[in-house]
């Protein structure tokens, strides 16, 4: 069934407001996973002094704030995310790293409330894939770029290949919990193909594409710590866990643990693996 863009929208904010100071509390995991991948992504930008830069669906904001030092001196960033609980998150991490040149915003990446051709670069690691219209979105992007500007985005690949996040809806299914998820439909995997990345990117007007991939690993202390925070991140994988009976939750448990026994070293600490495409284009 396709999903209903207003409502899904609706949804999302909720999602993402609920979640959001489990990001912030978080962060230090998903950053140091991400790493390799914000500064590909801010390379790609070439970002320069006195530039202006947005970054879309911010959460936490450690990507803009790796280009915020190099728009410096005369150069500002535009932090921004599409609810006010995680501008708050993002605008908390740049008082603890002393980043001044940053302006924060509640933007909607569907409707972006800028001039036109006000930007030099655009970021946006793990956005577009999660909105009901990326094509607008994108749109959007090349509006608010400069001729010249140039946009980043990371967007995950397959589920396989990223077992620190797929693991458990893939078990859930497998207990009959919940029904097989349409990777079609806005989620974490729908640009999971390349070649959806590249389409999008062409129809809205980019040009100069490129498109790799890039293997990150997510490090936890044991399992329960990654189960922990899986919870604490995913407000829908909690309710759907909650939902679920005591022997169930379990079993899920138990089916988890043999599923990423693979990643767990003698000393009981887990390298989750995944994989990200990364893509950038010229306005």
């Amino acid at each position: 069934m396709d999903q209903d863009p207003a409502e899904y929208r609706a949804t999302s904010r909720e999602h993402w407001a609920a979640a959001a100071g489990a990001w912030g509390a978080h962060r230090d995991v998903i950053q140091s996973a991400g790493e390799p991948v914000s500064q590909w992504m801010v390379d790609a930008i070439d970002p320069q002094p006195g530039h202006r830069v947005l970054e879309l669906a911010a959460g936490p904001g450690d990507t803009g704030f790796l280009a915020a030092e190099l728009i410096e001196p005369g150069g500002r960033l535009i932090s921004s995310d599409a609810v006010q609980e995680m501008v708050d998150q993002a605008r908390a991490r740049a008082t603890e790293l002393g980043v001044a040149n940053v302006d924060f915003r509640t933007i909607d990446a569907e409707w972006i409330d800028l001039a036109t051709a006000d930007l030099d670069g655009v970021l946006a690691r793990w956005g577009y894939m999660l909105l009901a219209d990326p094509a607008a979105a994108l749109r959007e992007t090349r509006r608010v770029l400069r001729p010249g500007g140039r946009v980043a985005l990371a967007a995950w690949a397959e589920p396989a290949e990223n077992p620190w996040a797929a693991a458990p809806a893939a078990e859930l299914v497998a207990l009959g919990a919940i029904e097989p998820p349409d990777l079609d439909q806005a989620n974490m995997f729908a640009f999971r193909d390349p070649e959806r990345i590249v389409d999008l990117l062409e129809q809205t007007g980019f040009a100069e594409i490129v498109v790799e991939q890039i293997a990150i690993s997510f490090r936890y202390p044991s399992l329960d710590d990654w189960w922990d925070t899986q919870l604490d991140l995913s407000t829908t994988l909690a309710r759907q866990v909650g939902a679920i009976s005591p022997a169930q939750r379990d079993d899920l448990r138990d089916a988890l643990d043999a599923r990423l026994a693979p990643y767990v070293a003698q000393d009981g600490s887990v390298a989750l693996p995944g994989l990200t495409h990364v893509a950038a284009a010229g306005a």
